[in-house]
């Protein structure tokens, strides 16, 4: 008996600790910011600065669409550089679409440190600079990658828009780290960013794209949110693509077929909102 209170004393108290731990470094385990540096974009490209409402400087990587063509406001990944896109900005530019990059607080440039709170101004900051020099809600397809989709699901209950891209999406922030740590509780988990909540407040159309061989976000949570979409929304599966391959593995050959069948809508709901 008392060996088996010195084991589970043990297990309490690895549990504690693990969660003490969780608490404390949760933020360096969700944002990943590179160096505070601005990478030099491509010809093209052009490096612009964004002023968000609680007073930050984002670093926006912009290259202005042609006419007839959307211009995507993306949303980046939690280790996003914009200098490893080359080959996102690269299709976007040949097929005349145009886009704004913006870089959260504490990444590329950017002044700040990440949180949650902080990436949905940084998002609400990059839209609102893409009405500010001209385009219209109907020009504007949001589009977020990896910890990027809870930030444009976000975005499109607040703002309207034409469409929305979702590359590798999850759930929440607390069901990728419970299916790592299911010990974890949702209550230590400070920044959740729970899209599967958020979802059902989006009335634009949403393309979902995910690999079924994503070794980072479960192919299974991005069915499951796409379960609480509203229509009208599309789900596609890259035959074994991973996490950080579906640009390589056609992604944009199915944005450009979804937005080309998206019919004519009304912009509705989502006001505009401060």
């Amino acid at each position: 008996m008392r060996v088996a209170r010195i084991i589970a004393l043990g297990l309490i108290c690895l549990v504690i600790g693990a969660a003490g731990g969780l608490v404390y470094f949760q933020r360096s385990l969700i944002y990943w910011p590179q160096p505070p540096s601005a990478a030099s974009p491509p010809a093209g490209i052009d490096i612009v600065h964004i002023t968000t409402a609680d007073g930050e400087d984002l670093v926006g990587w912009h290259h202005r669409a042609q006419a007839g063509q959307p211009t995507f406001l993306f949303f980046d990944g939690n280790g996003g550089k914009p200098q490893i896109q080359s080959g996102r900005w690269r299709r976007l530019m040949d097929h005349g679409a145009g886009f704004l990059a913006v870089y959260y607080r504490g990444y590329a440039g950017s002044t700040g440190h990440p949180t949650e709170a902080g990436l949905h101004i940084d998002a609400r900051a990059g839209y609102d600079w893409l009405i500010a020099h001209g385009l219209t809600p109907h020009d504007i397809v949001l589009h977020g990658f990896s910890l990027g989709t809870g930030v444009a699901i976000k975005l499109a209950t607040e703002r309207p828009a034409r469409a929305m891209v979702l590359e590798a999406p999850y759930t929440s922030v607390v069901d990728l780290i419970q299916t790592r740590l299911p010990i974890v509780p949702a209550f230590l988990v400070s920044d959740p960013f729970p899209s599967r909540e958020w979802i059902a407040s989006v009335h634009i159309p949403v393309l979902f794209v995910h690999g079924d061989r994503d070794s980072v976000i479960p192919y299974t949570q991005a069915r499951q949110l796409f379960a609480r979409a509203n229509e009208p929304r599309e789900f596609v599966t890259l035959s074994g693509s991973d996490h950080c391959t579906l640009v390589r593995d056609g992604l944009y050959d199915e944005i450009w077929a979804f937005l080309r069948n998206v019919p004519s809508f009304a912009i509705q709901g989502a006001a505009l909102s401060p």
